[in-house]
């Protein structure tokens, strides 16, 4: 019997066919027109997210972690035996579980990441790279990831350290010094899935999967101080077009893209930080996505989220349907962030012509949420996982309640950070701009002594204010007292400044700048048509917040307005420094951190071109720092004194019809107490769990 050369060249790949002799094993043909069908599973921005547990709140969280997920993992496996399970990077960081596996007590070689100890027993079959994978620098990926990079000057410790089980693959970074990736650009996993034949019996069947990786370019800003100099970043359509032929040559039956990057159908550029979009031409049959932390398709949950207002802006011509999940023809999904939903392409394959092919009219694709049985039950977490990690659990949370030695007097949060409240900002740009202006004042350098009479303002973004779902907003209670002293403590600078990877840098800009870059935060909000009289969303979309900076000058010397109701670039007013109008040629030094710094956020003319302290110590360092100083000179932080300095408010505007904000519900008194005066109401809630408050742009 002749067998099909493309079978035979895979599963001479997979180790599959003898070589020669009468005893080789026979392999029964594959008749045209059989079908198989195959789930690839997608996790992605886990985000050391494993538990369903908020370690800065120090209370449970149902609406995430990896417990959960890998229940949604048991019940797709069980309604699809075919299946694989793929990871899309942003894994080891992002709660203080990470930082203290990384950095306070970086584990050691024999140990494993709990992240990875769960993924491993939740037997992922391959995984990719993000862009915070990279954020604890390349000797512990090195260690964590078990590699050898091939990069001088970074190496792992001797023997095998703990790591994933699983296959990693990285295809669009590269080292400088060799030229060659420092991670397999790919791998093809052997399969064997269960079949059906034209008449409708089964036949096992072997398929190889090939799957790549690929990061943002932008980790050679974002993480210059441990990138610079050792790796280089390949576009992603680039990479991809070299590497799928090869795959395909070497029995590649199906080609998966793992891309830790957005949506972004605008004109190709090999440093698109959203690049996705462009991998739909490269001949690969599926795409998994991640990076944004938005759901991609649309959930088919009851009472399921609306789509984010970014996918709802692509023109049809972009091809982009956000509703089945596909781009360009090609199945796509994103399955938010920090373990809350998995993504599931159900691919059906045809075999013709001697190959397998995948067809688009049988294939569906799911962002399953947590809810997804009923639209308002959460389901439970798979009780195998709690166990695992149990040592890691207690020790983050033991470390989370460590005194700092400060207390404050009022309730530091993010809830209405949209509507003006500057409570958990305020101290995180005082904190940023003392420390720039000592850095300046004690520097011996003659170019950063020139500059001393140059005002020094501050920028912070209020991170966690909705990004990740309702329960996803910076709330630092207020305490103590003589009788109860605990106060703040090293959970409250992570609440109040999220990325520990972030590392305190200035820029020295003109005022020409400062009004660009207050143009580009002001991006957030959605154009208001004061004479519409149906409800308008003042802020469409929270996938962007960390883009969203608040200035702040000491004595509240600078001061700017926002015209919501002008279109994008054209909303910034009264901007005033010390009671002045700002003037194009203005100086200023801003202190912010090194992704905003480097180009993150895309504000124009800032690139790293303008950067004048690259500090090393990282910003919520300078934040703890800076409460541990306060703590020991007057004992306690105050909202007089650090959080009521409100730099910008709105420019007073009468709405024919209701204009709301989504924030986390129960938090009306707040915002009322705070003098948050244009929140007047709390109405009911939208599907994805916020309050709708109502906003008065009148007051």
């Amino acid at each position: 019997m002749k067998l099909n050369l493309v079978m035979l060249a895979a599963m001479s790949a997979a180790g599959l066919v003898a070589c020669g002799g009468d005893n080789a094993p026979a392999v029964p043909a594959i008749p045209e027109g059989t079908t198989v069908t195959v789930a690839l599973l997608e996790t992605t921005d886990i985000h050391a997210n494993v538990m369903s547990y908020n370690y800065y709140s120090l209370a449970e969280d149902t609406s995430l972690g990896l417990e959960r997920t890998s229940s949604l993992v048991k019940a797709a496996r069980a309604e699809n035996p075919n299946n694989l399970l793929l990871d899309d990077g942003d894994n080891i960081q992002g709660t203080l579980l990470g930082d203290l596996q990384a950095v306070t007590k970086p584990i050691a070689c024999v140990d494993t990441m709990a992240v990875h100890k769960v993924m491993n027993a939740m037997k992922f079959d391959g995984g990719g790279f993000g862009n915070h994978e990279f954020n604890y620098g390349l000797p512990l990926l090195s260690q964590i990831t078990n590699t050898d990079f091939g990069i001088p000057g970074v190496s792992k410790p001797s023997g095998t350290c703990g790591s994933p089980s699983f296959p990693l693959v990285l295809t669009n970074v590269t080292g400088v010094s060799s030229g060659k990736p420092i991670v397999q650009p790919y791998s093809l996993l052997p399969r064997t899935f269960s079949a059906t034949k034209p008449d409708g019996s089964k036949l096992d069947v072997k398929l190889n999967v090939g799957i790549m990786s690929f990061v943002p370019p932008q980790i050679l800003e974002w993480d210059q101080k441990n990138l610079a100099g050792k790796v280089a970043v390949t576009g992603v359509q680039e990479a991809a077009k070299q590497y799928v032929p090869e795959m395909r040559s070497k029995g590649a039956d199906l080609v998966v893209a793992l891309s830790h990057g957005g949506l972004d159908p605008s004109t190709y550029s090999p440093k698109m930080e959203n690049g996705s979009y462009h991998l739909t031409s490269t001949g690969i049959d599926a795409l998994l996505i991640g990076h944004s932390h938005l759901i991609f398709p649309k959930g088919k949950e009851t009472n399921a989220p609306a789509l984010d207002a970014s996918f709802a802006a692509f023109p049809a011509s972009a091809n982009i349907d956000a509703v089945n999940g596909f781009v360009n023809g090609v199945p796509t999904v994103m399955a938010q962030s920090w373990g809350r939903r998995l993504g599931i392409i159900k691919l059906t394959l045809a075999y013709t012509g001697g190959k397998w092919v995948v067809q688009p009219t049988k294939t569906t694709v799911e962002s399953r949420g947590f809810k997804y049985t009923d639209g308002a039950t959460i389901i439970a977490a798979d009780s195998s996982i709690a166990p695992l990690v149990a040592t890691e659990h207690a020790a983050t949370i033991a470390y989370a309640k460590q005194p700092l030695g400060v207390s404050t007097d009022f309730e530091m949060s993010a809830y209405f950070a949209l509507a003006g409240d500057v409570s958990a900002i305020q101290l995180v740009n005082q904190a940023q701009l003392a420390y720039v202006k000592n850095f300046i004042a004690t520097s011996t350098d003659a170019t950063l002594a020139s500059y001393k009479s140059i005002p020094v303002i501050s920028c912070s973004a209020p991170f966690k204010a909705g990004r990740n779902g309702p329960t996803d907003f910076t709330d630092v209670a207020p305490g103590a007292s003589a009788a109860a002293p605990v106060g703040l403590q090293v959970r409250n600078p992570g609440d109040l400044y999220l990325y520990s990877n972030n590392n305190l840098q200035a820029v020295k800009i003109k005022g020409s700048d400062l009004k660009n870059w207050l143009e580009t935060a002001a991006k957030q909000f959605g154009q208001i048509d004061p004479t519409k009289t149906t409800e308008q969303d003042l802020v469409p979309s929270y996938g962007t917040i960390y883009n969203y900076d608040v200035f702040y000058a000491e004595d509240n010397a600078l001061t700017y307005q926002i015209d919501v109701t002008m279109p994008v670039g054209s909303r910034i007013v009264n901007l005033t420094y010390k009671g002045k109008a700002v003037a194009n040629g203005d100086d200023f030094i801003v202190a912010t951190n090194d992704y905003r710094a480097g180009g993150g956020g895309a504000v124009p003319g800032i690139d790293g071109s303008k950067t004048i302290i690259k500090s090393p110590d990282a910003n919520q360092a300078v934040v703890s720092n800076y409460l541990t100083a306060q703590g020991t000179a007057t004992g306690k932080v105050t909202l007089a004194a650090n959080g009521s300095a409100r730099s910008w408010s709105f420019v007073k505007v009468a709405t024919a019809g209701p204009v709301i904000l989504r924030s986390a519900p129960g938090h009306l008194a707040l915002a009322q107490s705070s003098g948050i005066t244009a929140v007047t109401a709390e109405g009911s809630l939208d599907a994805s769990g916020f309050a709708k408050y109502a906003i008065d742009l009148s007051k």
